[in-house]
C-alpha cells in the first residue's frame, strides 16, 4: 500500500512501545515490574465520577459546541484565574482530546514548511514528532543536569533564527521533573520581547510541583501573556488519563478561530460526558484527592532518589515535580536503548531509554506505582547494574 510521505516522518512512541512490551511479558506469566507508565496509579476521584453519573442521569448525549460547553469553558477560565492569575475569557479556551491533541492542533495551525520550533532536550517524546509531521523543523537544545535540565535564556537567544516560530516549555517537565522559576521565565520573556515568537507552555503536571511555587509562563508579563499558548489538562493531576481531557488557552483571537475551524473538521467537540466530569476537578472539588496523591508521590520520590543514588555508577537529580526520575547510566552503559532492553529481558524491569527523550546515557523511571513495587524494582536495577557486562 502506498502511504503518504507525511506519515513516514513519524516514529512510534517509545514510551507506548515499552509499556506494550512489558504488558505482553506480564501476560506471558513473567513477573515484570513496570516503571514505564506515564499515568498516575490512583483512581479518578469520586467527585468526578459522581458528576458523570449525574450528567448521564440528566441526559448529556448530544453534541456540544466545538470548544466545549459554556459550563466547562467557564470552569477552565475560573481555574486559570484562581490557580495561575491568568485572565482568559471562555471564548479564548478550547477543550481537546487530551493535551497531546491540543499540541497537535496548535502546531497544525501555526507551522509552515521549514518553520523552526525550539525544543529543549530531554523532551516529551511527542513534541518533535508532531512538529515534523506538521512540516516544521525541531531545533533541539540539549540542557544540563547542572540546571535541572531546564532551557536557559542565553540558549534560546543563541538558537533563534529568522525561521523560529515557537518555543516549547514544559514545567514541571517530563522526563526530568524540572520546574521553571519566576526569575527563569522572566529572563526567557525578556529574550523574546520584540519578536513574534510564540511560547507553547505545556503545564500538564502543574499540580504535581513539590519544591517552590508553580508559575505559569503566561503570568510573567503582558508580553508573555500575549505570545503564550497555555496547554493543560486533567490526565496527570486529576488522575483522568483515559478520559482524554485537555485544553488550551490563548489571547490570540485569529489563532483561536483557526483552532476551532480545524477541530470542527476533525473531532468536533470532545466527549460531552468527559466535559461534565471535568468541571468539579477544574473548580477545585478534587483538590484534597490531588493533595493526597501528591503526598504519596513525594514519599516515593524521596525514597527512590536516595535508593538510586546509593547504586554505584548510577545517579539522579532530584525532580521538583511530575512523577519521573531521569537516571544517569553513562558509567554503566552509555547506550540507553541497550541498557533498557537488557534490563527488561534479564532484570524484568521496564524503563524507558533516554534516547527516546533526546538524551542518550539516561533512562526514565516512573514512580507512579506503589512503594513496595518501587522498592522491589530498584533492588532489581541494583542487582542488574552490579552484574552488568558491556
Amino acid at each position: 500500500m502506498l502511504l503518504s510521505k507525511r506519515i513516514s516522518v513519524l516514529s512510534e512512541s517509545l514510551t507506548i512501545a515499552i509499556s506494550s512490551k512489558a504488558k505482553e511479558m506480564k501476560a506471558a506469566g513473567l513477573d515484570v515490574i513496570s516503571f514505564s507508565a506515564g499515568e498516575p496509579d490512583f483512581d479518578t476521584p469520586e467527585v468526578i465520577k459522581n458528576a458523570v453519573k449525574s450528567a448521564l442521569d440528566k441526559g448529556c448525549g448530544k453534541y456540544t459546541a466545538v470548544p466545549g460547553t459554556p459550563e466547562v469553558l467557564e470552569a477552565i477560565a475560573t481555574k486559570l484565574k484562581r490557580d495561575n492569575n491568568l485572565n482568559y475569557k471562555p471564548s479564548q479556551i478550547i477543550t481537546n482530546v487530551g493535551a497531546k491533541h491540543s499540541l497537535f492542533n496548535l502546531f497544525s495551525c501555526i507551522i509552515n514548511h521549514g518553520d523552526e520550533v525550539i525544543i529543549p532536550s530531554p523532551y516529551w517524546v511527542s513534541y518533535p514528532e508532531i512538529v515534523k509531521y506538521c512540516g516544521g523543523t525541531p531545533v533541539i537544545i540539549e540542557t544540563s543536569e547542572d540546571n535541572k535540565f531546564k532551557l536557559t535564556a542565553s540558549q534560546i537567544r543563541s538558537a533563534i533564527t529568522s525561521k523560529t516560530r515557537a518555543i516549547v516549555l514544559n514545567s514541571p517537565s517530563n522526563p526530568c521533573g524540572g520546574v521553571y522559576s519566576k526569575a527563569e521565565l522572566e529572563e526567557i520573556g525578556k529574550v523574546l520581547e520584540g519578536s513574534d515568537i510564540l511560547v507553547v507552555s505545556d503545564e500538564i503536571y502543574e499540580k504535581l510541583t513539590y519544591s517552590g511555587e508553580f508559575i505559569a509562563a503566561a503570568a510573567i508579563s503582558d508580553d508573555m501573556f500575549k505570545r503564550t499558548i497555555t496547554i493543560n489538562g486533567l490526565s496527570k493531576c486529576g488522575a483522568m488519563p483515559g478520559w482524554r481531557f485537555g485544553y488550551m488557552a490563548s489571547s490570540i483571537d485569529e489563532l483561536n478561530k483557526a483552532l476551532r475551524k480545524l477541530q470542527s473538521q476533525s473531532t468536533s467537540n470532545i466527549s460531552s460526558i468527559v466535559q461534565a466530569g471535568a468541571i468539579p476537578a477544574l473548580l477545585g472539588e478534587a483538590d484534597a484527592d490531588i493533595e493526597y496523591m501528591k503526598s504519596k508521590f513525594i514519599e516515593r520520590r524521596d525514597y527512590a532518589v536516595k535508593a538510586i543514588n546509593d547504586i554505584e555508577n548510577l545517579s539522579v537529580v532530584c525532580p521538583d515535580g511530575a512523577f519521573y526520575l531521569f537516571i544517569n547510566c553513562k558509567n554503566v552503559e552509555p547506550d540507553s536503548m541497550k541498557f533498557c532492553q537488557e534490563l527488561l529481558e534479564k532484570g524484568l524491569v521496564a524503563t524507558v531509554p533516554g534516547v527516546g527523550f533526546g538524551m542518550d546515557g539516561y533512562f526514565r523511571v516512573s514512580f507512579a506505582c506503589d512503594l513496595d513495587s518501587l522498592k522491589r524494582g530498584i533492588e532489581r536495577i541494583a542487582e542488574f547494574v552490579k552484574n552488568y557486562k558491556k
